[in-house]
C-alpha cells in the first residue's frame, strides 16, 4: 500500500517530466534558430560590427587563438639598414583570415593583420555597410594595425576578364586590398631609393572629374627663344590645384596618400625640368636620369595662378624642352578619377642662342 501510494503521489511529476522532454528539445532548437536569426540580423546594416555577447565572445576567443598561433608561426623579421630605413625581409607579414569553426562561433570571419617586425596581431570583425568607424577595441582606425572590412573593395577580387577582351590582360586580384603586397621587398619608407622599392602607402583621395588639375607654360613659349647664358624666368599657369604644399623629399617621399582640400582640389606642388635635345625635330626619347635644370616650385601660385622660378645663369646655346611635373604634397604624380582625360602636364620646346 505504501508503494502504491508513493507511485500515486509521484505520478503527476512523472507525467510533467515526460511532457517536458520534447519541450526541452524544441526549446533547444528554438535557441539555435534564434541565434542564427540574430546572426543574420546583426551581421548586416548599421549593426554590422556588433554581435550577440555570448556568440561574439566565443568567436573572438577562437579568432584570437588562431591568430596568435599563426602570428607566432609566421612572425616577421625586420632588418634595419641604417640611413636607408627599414627593410621588411620576411614573407610572414601576410594577413590571416580566421573563420569561425562551428555554427556556434560562425558569427563572422575575423580578419587578422600581422604587424611586421612584432609578430602581434589585431583581430577585427566588420559588417557590410562601410560605415565602420573603429576596430573592436575602439582604437582610432588611423592608429590601428587592422584593415577594416568595410574598406575592402569587392571589385578588387575581379580580374576584369569576364568575359575576356582581346588585347586586355587580367588584373592582379586581392581580397584584402593588397595590404601585404610588398612582403619580402624593400619598402619605400619615405625615401628616394634609386635601386627601386615597393610602396605600401595607399593612393588616397582622388578629385572629381571637374577638379582635375591642368597647366600651361607662359614662358618660355613653345617654339620660343631665350638668350644664351642669361637669366630667364620660367612661368607656369596652373588651375584646379592647391599649390605650395611640399613635404620633406628625403624623409616623406611617397609617404602619405594624396589629399584634397575643402574645394576638392589636390593639395600639392609643381616642378619644372629642362632637358637638352639634339634638335627640335628629334624623335629620340630622352633619358629621364639626365637633365640640365630641375626645380620644385614650393611656393603657392600668385594671384593670377602663375608659378615661377628663375634659371640662374641661363642655358648654353642649344635646343631644349621644359616639362611640368604636378604632384601631391608627398611628391606622387597627381592621380585623377578617369582613364580618358587631357594631360595634367605641359611641355614647351625652345631654343637658347
Amino acid at each position: 500500500m505504501k508503494f502504491t501510494a508513493s507511485v500515486l503521489l509521484l505520478a503527476p511529476f512523472l507525467a510533467q517530466l515526460a511532457s517536458a522532454r520534447p519541450l526541452f528539445n524544441e526549446d533547444t532548437r528554438s535557441l539555435k534558430q534564434r541565434a542564427n536569426n540574430n546572426n543574420n540580423r546583426f551581421g548586416q546594416g548599421r549593426f554590422g560590427q556588433q554581435q550577440q555577447k555570448t556568440t561574439a565572445k566565443a568567436a573572438t576567443t577562437s579568432a584570437k587563438a588562431a591568430a596568435t598561433t599563426t602570428a607566432k608561426a609566421t612572425a616577421a623579421t625586420t632588418t634595419a639598414k641604417g640611413a636607408k630605413g627599414v627593410t621588411t625581409t620576411a614573407a610572414a607579414a601576410a594577413s590571416t583570415s580566421v573563420a569561425a569553426a562551428s555554427s556556434t562561433t560562425a558569427v563572422a570571419a575575423a580578419s587578422t593583420s600581422v604587424s611586421a617586425g612584432t609578430g602581434t596581431a589585431d583581430v577585427s570583425t566588420g559588417g557590410s555597410t562601410g560605415a565602420a568607424a573603429s576596430t573592436e577595441d575602439n582604437k582610432d582606425p588611423q592608429q590601428s594595425l587592422t584593415l577594416l572590412t568595410s574598406l575592402i573593395g569587392p571589385n578588387l577580387a575581379n580580374n576584369g576578364q569576364n568575359p575576356p577582351v582581346a588585347g586586355q590582360v587580367a588584373s592582379l586580384t586581392s581580397t584584402n586590398n593588397f595590404i601585404n603586397y610588398c612582403v619580402g621587398q624593400t619598402i619605400t619608407n619615405g625615401e628616394q631609393n634609386v635601386a627601386g622599392s615597393c610602396n605600401p602607402v595607399p593612393m588616397g583621395q582622388i578629385p572629381a572629374k571637374t577638379a582635375m588639375p591642368s597647366c600651361k607654360f607662359v614662358f618660355p613659349p613653345n617654339g620660343g627663344t631665350v638668350a644664351a647664358n642669361q637669366n630667364f624666368t620660367i612661368q607656369l599657369a596652373i588651375k584646379n590645384m592647391q599649390t605650395g604644399a611640399f613635404t620633406n623629399a628625403n624623409q616623406n617621399y611617397f609617404a602619405a596618400p594624396q589629399q584634397l582640400n575643402g574645394s576638392g582640389q589636390i593639395v600639392g606642388h609643381s616642378h619644372v625640368v629642362i632637358e637638352s635635345l639634339p634638335s627640335l625635330g628629334s624623335t629620340t626619347p630622352t633619358d629621364p636620369a639626365t637633365f640640365v635644370f630641375f626645380k620644385g616650385l614650393n611656393n603657392p601660385a600668385d594671384g593670377n595662378g602663375i608659378l615661377s622660378t628663375v634659371v640662374t645663369g641661363g642655358l648654353p646655346a642649344g635646343t631644349y624642352k621644359v616639362t611640368s611635373i604636378n604632384t601631391s604634397a608627398n611628391h606622387v604624380p597627381v592621380i585623377v578619377p578617369v582613364a580618358q582625360h587631357g594631360t595634367t602636364e605641359d611641355v614647351s620646346y625652345f631654343t637658347s642662342k
